[in-house]
């Protein structure tokens, strides 16, 4: 089971909700700014997978179901895994198990799983995969010539780049919620370029070395 949850990016409504000058709805045939109204569209798609416990433990049964699972939906680094229990009836031994598992893949489990339809029954616990995809629907865009005289940018305008940012950011939900920023740094760490570039000497420094022009003749 999966569940499909889609996010445009902000730029994205602050352009779409402008008006060019002839009072039309922004689009890219008709946008005098330098604002692309191509932006990245992220999706995040939530799998589903609930396994049997037992005594606080999860089958080794289950963890090879849970494995094969895995492998279908083509797991890989991007993808954050929540481990969910039942109400009042927490599953620590269950949740390690899955973890060891997760950890094959080279991935940890992640806090806070997302809200989900359906009740986690006693004497299971749920795995929940989120995958996040980041794109540019609609590019290319060639609905005007390059040649003709306008004040407007191209239709095209936004797409390659918008689309690289898109296929190249880590985490794509972070064109949607960004990260928080840290205020933890090492001054040492900052300074070392500068210091570096202060006291090495310079590269022609000791001049040019002497060669022999007759010696490369012969």
């Amino acid at each position: 089971m999966s569940r499909t949850s889609i996010f445009a990016a902000v730029a994205l409504g602050l352009t779409a909700s402008a008006c060019a000058p002839t009072g039309q709805p922004l689009s890219a045939t008709n946008n005098p700014s330098l604002y692309s109204v191509h932006q990245p569209v992220v999706e995040r798609s939530d799998f589903v997978l609930d396994l049997s416990t037992s005594a606080d433990r999860v089958p080794q049964s289950e963890i090879d179901r849970l494995h094969a699972w895995f492998d279908s939906i083509g797991l890989s680094y991007g993808d954050r895994i929540f481990v969910d229990e039942p109400r009042d009836y927490a599953s620590p031994g269950a949740r390690d198990d899955v973890s060891r598992a997760v950890a094959e893949y080279g991935l940890l489990v992640s806090d806070g799983a997302p809200v989900l339809n359906g009740t986690i029954q006693p004497g299971t616990i749920r795995v929940i995969t989120s995958r996040a995809t980041a794109s540019v629907p609609g590019c290319p865009v060639w609905g005007n010539a390059a040649s003709e005289a306008t004040t407007l940018t191209s239709s095209n305008y936004g797409c390659a780049m918008n689309a690289n940012l898109a296929a190249m950011v880590a985490n794509p939900e972070d064109l949607v919620l960004g990260e928080d920023g840290s205020t933890r740094g090492s001054a040492t760490t900052a300074t070392r370029a500068i210091r570096t570039y202060r006291e090495r000497p310079p590269t022609g420094r000791q001049g040019l070395p002497a060669t022999s022009t007759t010696e490369q003749n012969r």
